[in-house]
């Protein structure tokens, strides 16, 4: 069930493409929040429209009345007394959040409508493609750090990049800051969202149609598949939205990609199932991965100290952690190829270069250095594998 609410906008706060921030007075309390108590509200105009302030608007507070983490915010369901304008017509017949009360149609770049339908009615094949799979969202800009660190140091240019946002998380691509942050900086070519997903520069139907218009629309010389903010845990091995890294990395395999798996990795969580390599990425790429991956370890510098105040592990400790649990993944006792690339403080100095906040369960890359380390070692071998990629 919903919990509702009525409130009033009383100011506008940030906006970024595809989603506004406001403030808004409840008329009733809920939760920890009295009637006449002021909450966040988040609004994405392309569904709702943009609520003027002094309109009467209603929410969805069942995140705020369950203290669940959805980043502070009510969610704006409607305005209360007028109705947006219809949209303007036009072609796409993708139906997208389907069967819910806010259900979008898109055109979708696999769309029989779509300029692109023809060049992917048949496409079948990435012709090695690399695709960096991850099971978090946060892992998104450090992956492009990574890539442009390498490129850099090699005296190429930057790749082009684009993103397949799955539907594990939040569902409109609106929604990231860090993606809008990273279009903005030229980071992403494009995002691509995908199954339910929607928001993106291309709407695709699955994650193969995704990775495929990446490369046929976009011409993108690597590609992130990950899901996007806002991932669903429940504490057991099964029960967590980034499995379906290891179908990812099964779609790129199938379409004869280069699928990258990169490893979730901390220094800093105090939970022994993720501290080094997380139980997520074992249970991910090693038993939903069928196909064979290159499985980037971190080679941690141990002059980089410290790899998590909350812990105390030193880098030297954490790395040999981290190699004996990959260990399982990779041959001869996993399918996996083991990579290794190099984490050190030109790579760290990278990383916080990176035009959008890092975060990773609430720890920035002071806090967590080790998580994003791993993630952008992921990217510098991708950008490797598509130096030297033909066709």
């Amino acid at each position: 069930m919903i919990t509702w609410r009525s409130a009033v906008v009383v100011s506008h706060g940030r906006r970024w493409p595809g989603a506004a921030e406001l403030e808004a007075t409840l008329e009733e309390g809920v939760g920890g929040f009295a009637a006449g108590a002021s909450v966040r509200a988040l609004a994405y105009p392309g569904l709702v429209g943009l609520p003027a302030v002094g309109e009467r608007v209603l929410l969805n507070v069942t995140a705020l009345a369950r203290g669940l983490g959805t980043g502070g915010y009510a969610m704006v369901v409607a305005l209360a007394d007028t109705l947006p304008e219809d949209p303007a017509p036009g072609p796409g017949h993708l139906v997208k959040a389907r069967y819910t009360p806010l259900q979008e149609m898109v055109l979708g770049v696999d769309d029989q409508e779509s300029a692109h339908h023809d060049v992917l009615r048949d496409a079948d094949d990435l012709a090695g493609l690399p695709v960096v799979v991850a099971d978090l969202h946060s892992a998104l800009p450090a992956i492009i750090a990574g890539a442009r660190h390498a490129a850099e140091q090699a005296g190429r240019p930057a790749p082009r990049v684009a993103y397949v946002m799955t539907d594990g998380g939040a569902l409109p691509a609106w929604f990231s800051q860090a993606v809008a942050g990273l279009r903005a900086a030229g980071w992403i070519e494009a995002c691509v969202t995908t199954g339910q997903a929607f928001g993106g520069d291309l709407e695709a139907v699955t994650v193969h149609t995704g990775l495929l218009a990446a490369r046929h629309v976009v011409g993108a010389d690597l590609v992130v598949v990950a899901q996007g903010p806002g991932n669903l845990g429940t504490g057991t091995r099964w029960g967590f939205s980034g499995v379906a890294a290891g179908e990812a990395v099964n779609a790129a395999a199938t379409l004869h990609g280069a699928p990258v798996a990169s490893l979730r990795v901390s220094g800093a969580d105090p939970r022994d199932r993720h501290l080094g390599v997380s139980h997520h990425s074992l249970t991910a790429y090693g038993r939903v991965a069928l196909a064979p991956a290159d499985l980037v370890v971190p080679v941690f510098d141990p002059a980089l100290g410290s790899a998590g105040p909350a812990t105390g592990l030193s880098f030297a400790e954490l790395g040999q952690r981290v190699r004996e649990q990959a260990s399982a993944l990779v041959s001869p006792h996993g399918r996996h190829r083991l990579v290794q690339v190099p984490a050190h403080a030109a790579l760290l100095a990278a990383l916080a270069s990176s035009p959008v906040r890092l975060s990773t369960m609430g720890r920035g890359l002071d806090a967590d250095p080790a998580a994003f380390l791993a993630a952008a070692a992921a990217g510098a071998h991708a950008e490797h594998l598509a130096a030297g990629r033909v066709g």
